[in-house]
């Protein structure tokens, strides 16, 4: 009879502790994922641009705050947001795509389709850039300080209301030349 109880109470236990663990995920932001190179520089290249073909370092982005934009014409997210990319850059923001794991005549028809709202595109054709830059997949969104620092990483879909919400006020305190505190 005891056995029989216990046999019973083995799937009911395992049931509680799967119960258990599920609800303390609750709450937390699935979007939220660690970053390696959060406060630190943006990782070293070697690549060519998209459009051009010439080669592109870590120099041909620094200087400057800026945006970098992970995205590919693989991704369907990367279409949702592309409006949006394109507004911000009409208004001046600097953004540098990176194209991750893409055929670069993809890339290229996606970019003449839609516009293009990067000042510079890198060809990250093999990913080793977004893998260094601990990159999970498109869309991916950094911003980046003129010594070429990592100070924010937003994983999903930029809009206009993520920028106004969280990038742009840590892209004024960069322009101001102030400690960036609100990108934390």
């Amino acid at each position: 009879m005891k056995m029989r109880a216990l046999l019973w109470a083995i799937p009911l236990l395992l049931f509680l502790g799967l119960a258990a663990l599920l609800m303390s995920r609750l709450g937390t932001d699935p979007t939220a994922l660690p970053s390696a190179r959060l406060g630190k520089p943006f990782p070293e290249f070697q690549l060519a641009d998209l459009l051009t073909n010439q080669p592109l370092t870590l120099a041909a982005i620094k200087g400057k705050p800026a945006v970098v934009n992970v995205w590919a014409s693989w991704c369907p997210s990367c279409k949702d947001e592309h409006p949006a990319l394109m507004k911000l850059a009409q208004q001046g923001l600097p953004i540098i795509g990176l194209n991750y794991k893409d055929i670069p005549d993809d890339a290229k028809a996606y970019l003449m389709q839609r516009g293009n709202p990067f000042q510079v595109i890198i060809a990250d054709v093999d990913g080793n850039l977004g893998l260094d830059l601990g990159v999970y997949g498109a869309p991916e969104t950094y911003l980046i300080d003129a010594k070429g620092d990592v100070v924010y990483r937003y994983v999903g879909v930029f809009d206009e209301k993520i920028w106004q919400s969280q990038l742009a006020p840590c892209y004024q305190q960069l322009l101001t030349g102030g400690e960036v505190t609100l990108c934390q």
